[in-house]
């Protein structure tokens, strides 16, 4: 039986990249150097990024954005990379030819790069924005008269 989470789903936005001709463990390194960061300076990390899947990553980053973007009318600069994993795909098998008439295996690696991004919560309730408003100079009310009677003394 399922578990049901009663915490509403944030909305968001997801992108998958599939047989990508990356092997999985080069592209899992990328992808953990971005994996919770806000989703702007996630792109300026994989855009300096000095690894080649980066390229990839970078891509699927900005596919998710943009889904994001223009599916679910979400604000690009709130964004947040919540979920970024890679999968193993199908390997591609070949043969390398080697001495003495041998042949061995050569093993190409591919992969599934996925990354979801979510809105982040940034608005306050309004009620406790206007008390928050009204509190900030109530604090800087008593700093500013124990500042005076220093002067006047």
């Amino acid at each position: 039986m399922p578990v049901k989470n009663d915490a509403p789903a944030l909305p968001g936005s997801r992108a998958v990249a599939k047989h990508v001709r990356i092997s999985p463990s080069k592209a899992r390194r990328v992808v953990n150097l971005v994996r919770g960061l806000p989703a702007k300076e996630a792109l300026i990390v994989l855009q300096f990024a000095p690894q080649a899947a980066s390229e990839q990553v970078y891509k699927v980053l900005a596919s998710a954005i943009a889904n994001a973007e223009n599916n679910e009318r979400l604000d690009p600069d709130a964004l947040l990379v919540s979920e970024a994993f890679v999968d193993e795909g199908p390997t591609l098998k070949r043969f390398r030819p080697r001495a003495q008439g041998r042949a061995y295996r050569i093993r190409k690696r591919t992969c599934h790069i996925t990354i979801a991004v979510e809105a982040v919560q940034v608005a306050r309730p309004a009620k406790k924005a206007a008390a928050a408003k009204k509190a900030a100079p109530a604090k800087a009310a008593p700093a500013a008269q124990s500042q005076t009677t220093e002067e006047s003394e």
